[in-house]
């Protein structure tokens, strides 16, 4: 559905300014911006993805990667097409890399949206696969709506998004896993044709705000796996984001345009988790190493295992109905509002 874009500027002589995320397209009268989604029409700025949905499914919130939200819970994922970035290991580019008519979709309502995920007995929404923040309208529609049945909604995001757009978005958000790809400015610029200051600051505004945060950093043989960009990547976690923010290092597979490169080393995501750990960020993991412990969530204090996962299943449950460790009493940030885990027979 074509829709009017809720944040640009008129120019003059046709031209118009996006206003939703730091590229600030300058968009010619019959062009799109780098997102593919958003059309200038006659001198006005339109999104051409509004309810258009490629993908629509239940998955366990820990592959958003949420593994501190809402533990064991199923969520409605959902999503369109394009994306502000161009990673080019993106492993879902045939949507993400899309454009108007590249690929198939169904167009939906935000209504029915939030109705299918209470058929489904979901609370939680995801916007996922591609990036959800140039669906930014849709997203929102549906958030609000979602929030007034008491339902939960997350982003899985690069966290490229203009502080004023996500400002709109802040009250009816509750969760996100933000992709800080690497601390490198010059990596944003050679693989994402991105910057990488907004999407820090990004994180920082939503963890300020009171906004669920977990990152991710998928780790690429040869272009951001040094030790020395893990520790400043965790420095700044450590700094701006806290010591009780989630951070996963994921395990990169060849893919898209990088399937010439290896896949990382399980040893080296380990060693991730293990500086991670020892700078003292105390919530670390380790993504697409199946059965590693470093999966699971211990307790900080006594160093109790709380969650036990095996891929995105919960083997083993630690924590009393307050999230805390049931050996020595510390809380754990874990968001379980009204929850009971599936795990060791507790529901």
């Amino acid at each position: 559905m074509k829709v009017e874009t809720l944040r640009y500027d008129k120019l003059g002589g046709g031209r118009v300014r996006c206003g939703i995320c730091p590229h600030r397209c300058v968009i010619l009268p019959g062009k799109y911006g780098v997102c593919r989604t958003r059309y200038n029409d006659d001198g006005s700025l339109y999104s051409m993805v509004y309810g258009e949905i490629t993908s629509m499914a239940i998955d366990p919130v820990e592959k958003k990667p949420l593994y501190h939200f809402f533990p064991g819970e199923e969520t409605l994922s959902i999503s369109t097409f394009g994306c502000s970035f161009r990673c080019p290991w993106c492993q879902n580019y045939s949507i993400s890399q899309a454009g108007v008519g590249d690929v198939a979709t169904d167009s939906f309502k935000p209504e029915e949206v939030v109705e299918r995920a209470k058929r489904e007995k979901n609370r939680i929404i995801s916007y996922t696969y591609n990036e959800p923040l140039i669906w930014f309208e849709f997203v929102l529609d549906t958030s609000k709506l979602a929030k007034k049945e008491n339902m939960y909604n997350v982003l899985v995001s690069n966290g490229y998004v203009t502080l004023e757009t996500l400002g709109e978005l802040l009250p009816y958000l509750d969760a996100a896993n933000i992709d800080v790809k690497s601390i490198n400015p010059d990596f944003y610029k050679t693989y994402c044709a991105a910057r990488v200051e907004p999407v820090l600051e990004v994180c920082k505004e939503m963890v300020g705000h009171g906004v669920h945060v977990e990152t991710t950093n998928l780790i690429i043989p040869g272009l951001n796996d040094s030790s020395e960009e893990i520790e400043r990547l965790c420095d700044w976690h450590l700094r701006d984001l806290g010591p009780d923010t989630p951070l996963h290092f994921s395990r990169f597979f060849p893919m898209y345009k990088m399937s010439h490169l290896p896949p990382t080393p399980v040893k080296t995501v380990e060693n991730a988790v293990q500086t991670a750990r020892e700078k003292g960020i105390l919530y670390v993991y380790g993504g697409n190493v199946p059965g590693s412990k470093t999966d699971n969530t211990h307790c900080p204090r006594c160093g109790r295992t709380v969650v036990e996962r095996f891929g995105f299943s919960i083997s083993h449950w630690g924590l009393d109905y307050e999230m805390r460790c049931k050996d020595c009493g510390e809380k754990i940030p874990i968001v379980a509002k009204g929850h009971r885990t599936k795990a060791d027979g507790e529901r």
